[in-house]
């Protein structure tokens, strides 16, 4: 039951998405600019801007993209482990926490620390209203048969204390990612009273 959300972009802008994401990993989120990704794409800059929007948007489309990626992960380790909530949950959390690990626009944006570098932060931290909606709901459909005798609200309550407790995780993990997992699996065993 695969229900990843998948954002749709025309080939132009995946190009263009692409063209951000190693400007922002080789040289930092300050580097982008409309006006070199139209040239490295071969395009105007206006057509950059109609594909993109401005640089927020640019940025939001960049992290949303790369959450795409993260929640097949997450699919694969509940189809792997179907059945089993706990298990479903601790190979999905060791899953995204080691893709992190390698994950080169992750890891610039977690580790920009200065200057404007630092506007990619927020959609992780204190903007980041998308990326919890969409792993908030695919966890939630994949919690759904688990948490049937919770109230809706508990069951909310499960899914958003879980993303956000692997969101942290993703931002400064506290150990490697199978011992978090464990942590985590646990965690999910208690919110789901199973």
């Amino acid at each position: 039951m695969t229900m990843t959300v998948v954002h749709r972009e025309t080939a132009l802008r995946q190009r263009v998405i692409d063209a951000a994401v190693e400007i922002t990993v080789t040289e930092g989120w300050s580097a982008v600019t409309m006006a070199r990704l139209a040239d490295d794409v071969g395009v105007s800059r206006q057509t950059v801007y109609n594909e993109v929007g401005a640089k927020p948007a640019l940025a939001e489309a960049m992290v949303m993209r790369e959450l795409d990626g993260f929640l097949a992960v997450v699919e694969t380790a509940f189809d792997a482990h179907e059945g089993d909530a706990v298990a479903s949950v601790r190979a999905a959390t060791e899953a995204v926490l080691t893709r992190a690990q390698r994950h080169p626009l992750l890891r610039a944006i977690v580790s920009a620390t200065y200057g404007t570098d630092t506007e990619l932060l927020p959609f992780l931290t204190t903007n980041a209203s998308g990326l919890l909606d969409a792993a908030g709901a695919v966890l939630a459909s994949r919690l759904a048969p688990y948490a049937d005798h919770l109230t809706a609200r508990e069951a909310a309550a499960a899914v958003d204390v879980i993303v956000r407790v692997v969101l942290s995780h993703l931002m400064a993990p506290s150990g490697p990612p199978r011992r978090v997992a464990e942590d985590i699996g646990d965690v999910t065993r208690r919110l789901l009273r199973l």
